[in-house]
Parts: C-alpha cells; structure tokens; sequence
C-alpha cells in the first residue's frame, strides 16, 4: 500500500492544500504564486520520487515568508500523516550532494523530535527572476529557505541537519540543499524488509 497524506491549513495569512504519496514516482501538480520555488519543490519530488500536488495563495503583499513557511509546514505534516508510527522505516538517511562548484550534505532522523541544523552559507540577498508574479516583485526572498526546513521540521517531526560544504552561487547552494534532503529522507522513509513490523527505537515509539 501506498503511503499518503492529505492537509490543508488556512489562516488570515495563507491558504495551503497539500496531498503526497510518499511511495510515488516523483510526480508534480503545482498551482504555486513563487516561480523559485515551483522549481525547488519539483526538484524536491523528483529527487525523492515523491508524488505531490500543492495548491496555495498567501499575503505576497507583505512578503514571502509567511508562504515559504507555512509550506513547509504542512508538507512536513503531510510527511508525518503518511509514516504513522514510522513501523517498518529505515529512519535515518544521508546524501552528499554535488552541483557544479556546490556540495552539500543532508543528514535525517525521522525520530519524532523536530530539531533543524541549517549552515547554507547564503547571501540573503534576493534572486531575481525573469517574470513578474502577482505581487508585483520579480524576486525570491533567499533568507525564506531555512524558513521553509524549520517549518518542515517542525511538521514532519523530524531531525534534519542541512549544511552548504562550499559553494558560490545562492542558486545551486538552494537547489543542492533540496536534491540533498530528498535523497536523505527518501532513504530514511523506506521500508526495511529486515524490520518491516517493528518500530525503529528501543523505546518502541517514535515521539
């Protein structure tokens, strides 16, 4: 069976609708206001072989921050949905990922405690793009990127150091962050035929 998850929050700040199959085949149906991270979240579902819809509007008026986040927080809930008790998982995973002048490595625990670890070495200053999205800014906000993997943390109840090795451009140091972290909790999530009916912890639970 595949594993699954569906959530949509809402709040005077964003609306978000986000179904994932954690068993998929890197799938993507995105109606998604911040172009930058279309890509990213695409990169991320072909890299992980996650199948994910998203549907979201939120205030761009005021900034991107509040979109960034919240998305990351309900995909983490989605991710945590979809694993239940974590039953049969590997639990950990890891990837070294290189992207040209970049390397960056992912490290997860899928332990049921949230804790993020985040060196990107990023500029903060805005990428700009080559359209103008509805909010009338034709950038990405780059200090939004550890925004989004707290957020996700905190959702999927997971621990996850990110961490920028060398690099130069914001670009692939971004892009890189989320091929790595696909591939880790891709590795992390996968049912161990060894253990497949045992919780992964002594304890017998993950919390």
């Amino acid at each position: 069976m595949s594993r699954s998850g569906e959530i949509t929050r809402k709040t005077k700040e964003t609306e978000i609708q986000v179904k994932l199959n954690v068993d998929g085949t890197g799938e993507v149906h995105l109606d998604y206001p911040i172009g930058f991270l279309v890509h990213m979240l695409n990169t991320f579902a072909r890299h992980g072989l996650f199948d994910l819809d998203i549907r979201a509007v939120g205030d761009l008026e005021v900034d991107q921050h509040h979109l960034v986040e919240d998305t990351g927080i309900v995909l983490g809930q989605c991710f945590a949905q979809a694993l239940g008790e974590r039953r049969g998982i590997r639990r950990t995973g890891a990837c070294l990922f290189p992207m040209d002048e970049t390397l960056v490595r992912a490290a997860v625990d899928i332990s049921g405690r949230p804790f993020l670890v985040f060196n990107g070495g990023l500029s903060n200053i805005p990428l700009v793009s080559g359209s103008v999205h509805a909010a009338g800014t034709a950038t990405f906000q780059t200090d939004t990127v550890e925004d989004f993997w707290q957020g996700f943390t905190t959702g999927a109840g997971i621990t996850l150091h990110l961490d920028v090795l060398r690099g130069r451009s914001d670009h692939h140091k971004i892009e890189a962050l989320f091929k790595a972290a696909a591939r880790a909790i891709r590795e992390a999530v996968e049912r161990d035929l060894r253990s497949a009916d045992l919780i992964p912890s002594t304890k017998g639970v993950l919390v």
